[in-house]
């Protein structure tokens, strides 16, 4: 059995995607200096430098041509002082070529023959890995044991070459002694395992913070290695390595006493401990932190992009506004600079900040929950692990996530106890209702201080990687409370005055730093106003015309967005900016009662307001009432029947941040689903490319185009 020590190992250039039709090509002077000067630095701070290639996608196994052409780039490698190399055919077609039918007996036989030869020409290095395409347990045809491929594999591939696994799974929750001497058995030699357990490159908008768990130490005896393969984002794989390495250190055979065992709830608040000290630590992404400057004379970046690495004093790191076409957060703050109040304009130039937007120097700082400190702030132990145990584990949450599901789950499933409808509720029962909810919005507070922390705190490299991430849990949390205080009395309740939106932000506003700085809030009818101007404004500028002063005022308000206002006030939302209103989003629960409401009530009103006779500033208001009574026409049976609701979404495109607008969707979405709809749907118009795109990555598919209401619009639909 070969022994093995925890030694860290650095994948260079793997030719994978796009890269795996270049393994033919060599590297030129400039790269090769490149790749000269990474592999002498891991060398020299105890790494193992490790080249990977990726041939399957299009090699001729039996080609002699392609065979020198792979040799030839490997020696190339070779000759810059690489002594580590791996082979990996995962995730390719198992099909053979017709010359390759021919020459080999299966596929298994190709790939083998194909790195014997190619470990025999690099003389054999002490490192040369075999990734085999069944590379996991559920890859196997039939299974493990009977796999022809891994037959093959075992039988025929040198017995110095290392295979690599993952487990059970790609992402295996455990690997246990009996999977791992199964697959011993077969392939004739310990695997090397590549976890993938913290990998996150497969989801972008998961993170994985928890320990190294569910690998007992014994299982080092029936492997030849271990690989981490951890998050894409450098500073969020502390606990990860630290927790690896207390693995490591626990499965060592002098020590058996049972404080030494690895216990990964032990492992966890051992790395939280170490990495506090640098958390708090005044690094700047792509540089050291001066505590790692002392520790090593060679200063080695590790900025993605290097434009970021140096920040003049003109510079000020500033979160970003997205647009509307963005589906997510940019994986960094961006460097804006520092505007005066008199530069404090709306603009559509997407890298300039949006006033309101927080930042780092700007005046979004008021928002306890939305804005941005001045860099002094510090994380707290608590608060990173609020953070792990949201961002935990593929396969489990952390305890500060698990009680955050349990109590929503709950507390959705017993809404009937604080409904409006119902009566003769225990008060008990309430009070256990309320009491779980309120450790829930606690919760949610406590997300927005962590956003806080981390958007204010000194450490900058920090920010540049969690920012994404942390900013979604503040998001979600918004949605979390927004729901829960909707639940509280609200439920089944159109009548009551406590069944709007008004009473539930009004916590949301204590929480999140006040309903003023909230970009974001409930309909009032002091907004009217302001909502009739912005979409008329919007008209305007889509019809290319300039406004004229023949026209009221209120037509295109009261056209747009006036039966939504009067009727369904409770599902409408207002994006607001320190400009103003910016947009907003209104929702119809009902659309065929909600249809029948205009015309009992709302269109008389319109009669009345531009009448066709005598002191009219409509030039043709005929025309006008004929719009109005087009647009609360009927929509087919066939698409109310599965989507009874409506949405309708109105904004200044170069303004919206589309999280906020994501959060507002969400919220609104929930809101009809707790009240029975099981199905909304929007209507667009097919030039608004950047609406269609924003609905379609929010889950809305085409449903209906040119069939509604007679009018050239393409219907999205989604159910709840």
């Amino acid at each position: 059995m070969q022994s093995w020590g925890l030694n860290t190992y650095l994948y260079g250039p793997k030719d994978d995607l796009k890269h795996r039709l270049l393994w033919r090509e060599v590297y030129s002077h400039e790269e090769e200096g490149q790749l000269r000067i990474l592999i002498k630095e891991a060398q020299s701070r105890g790494v193992t430098f490790v080249y990977a290639l990726s041939p399957g996608q299009d090699i001729v196994f039996s080609s002699s041509c392609d065979l020198t052409l792979l040799k030839r780039k490997l020696r190339q490698v070779s000759d810059l002082g690489c002594q580590a190399f791996a082979v990996l055919f995962d995730d390719i077609d198992h099909s053979l070529c017709q010359a390759d039918s021919e020459a080999f007996s299966s596929f298994a036989h190709a790939q083998v023959t194909i790195t014997n030869e190619i470990y025999r020409f690099l003389g054999e290095p002490p490192v040369f890995l075999f990734c085999p395409t069944e590379y996991c347990g559920s890859l196997c045809s039939p299974s493990v044991s009977k796999s022809p491929y891994l037959q093959t594999v075992g039988e025929d591939l040198l017995p110095d070459i290392t295979v690599i696994w993952t487990g059970t799974k790609v992402i295996s929750r455990k690997l246990s002694v009996d999977c791992l001497s199964e697959v011993e058995s077969v392939l004739q030699r310990p695997p090397l395992i590549w976890d993938n357990l913290h990998a996150n490159d497969y989801d972008s908008r998961r993170l994985f913070l928890g320990p190294f768990k569910g690998r007992e130490p014994q299982l080092r005896s029936n492997l030849r290695g271990l690989l981490l393969n951890p998050n894409c984002e450098f500073e969020a794989n502390y606990i990860p390595l630290h927790s690896l390495g207390s693995w490591y250190r626990s499965g060592k055979e002098e020590r058996k006493d049972e404080e030494c065992e690895y216990c990964p709830d032990r492992a966890l608040s051992a790395a939280l401990h170490d990495w506090m000290e640098e958390l708090n630590q005044p690094l700047q992404a792509g540089r050291q932190s001066s505590r790692a400057d002392q520790r090593s004379s060679a200063q080695t970046p590790r900025c993605k992009t290097p434009d970021r690495s140096d920040c003049p004093p003109t510079l000020v790191d500033r979160l970003p506004v997205f647009p509307l076409n963005s589906s997510s957060p940019p994986s960094s703050p961006t460097k804006v600079k520092v505007e005066t109040e008199g530069e404090k304009k709306r603009s559509n130039q997407p890298q300039g900040p949006r006033p309101g937007a927080p930042s780092g120097g700007g005046r979004g700082q008021k928002a306890q929950g939305w804005g941005l400190g001045g860099g002094k702030g510090l994380l707290s132990e608590s608060q990173v692990r609020l953070l792990v145990g949201l961002y935990y584990l593929p396969h489990e949450y952390g305890l500060s996530g698990q009680k955050l599901l349990q109590d929503l789950s709950w507390l959705k499933a017993n809404c009937h106890l604080v409904s409006a409808n119902s009566k003769k509720t225990a008060p008990q029962k309430i009070d256990e209702w309320r009491g779980r909810s309120s450790r829930v919005l606690s919760l949610c507070e406590d997300i927005a201080q962590l956003h806080c922390s981390v958007v204010g705190g000194a450490n900058r490299a920090v920010l540049y990687d969690l920012y994404p991430y942390v900013w979604d849990l503040r998001n979600t949390a918004l949605v979390a409370k927004a729901f829960i205080c909707w639940l509280d009395g609200r439920v089944l309740s159109d009548s009551s005055a406590l069944g709007t939106w008004k009473n539930c932000f009004h916590c949301e506003g204590r929480v999140w730093g006040g309903a003023d700085a909230s970009p974001n809030r409930p309909y009032h009818s002091k907004d009217k106003l302001e909502l009739y101007r912005m979409v008329r404004q919007l008209h305007l500028r889509t019809q290319g015309v300039q406004e004229s002063s023949a026209l009221h005022p209120d037509v295109i308000g009261d056209r747009c967005l006036g039966p939504c206002l009067v009727l369904s006030p409770e599902y409408c939302f207002i994006l607001e900016d320190e400009l103003g209103v910016c947009g907003c989003v209104l929702g119809i629960l009902d659309v065929r009662m909600f249809a029948k409401r205009c015309q009992a009530s709302w269109m008389p009103a319109m009669r009345d307001k531009y009448p066709t006779k005598g002191g009219n500033t409509h030039p043709n208001p005929q025309d006008l009432i004929q719009l109005m009574e087009e647009d609360q026409g009927e929509y087919p049976e066939s698409l109310l029947f599965h989507f009874p609701s409506q949405l309708r979404l109105d904004a200044l495109p170069e303004l919206v941040d589309v999280s906020v607008s994501r959060t507002l969707l969400t919220a609104m979405l929930t809101a009809l689903k707790a009240n029975g709809s099981q199905g909304v749907f929007c209507e667009v118009q097919p030039t608004d490319r950047q609406r269609l795109e924003f609905l379609t990555k929010l889950g809305f598919l085409e449903i209906l185009r040119g069939e509604a209401r007679s009018r050239e619009g393409v219907v999205l639909g989604r159910l709840l």
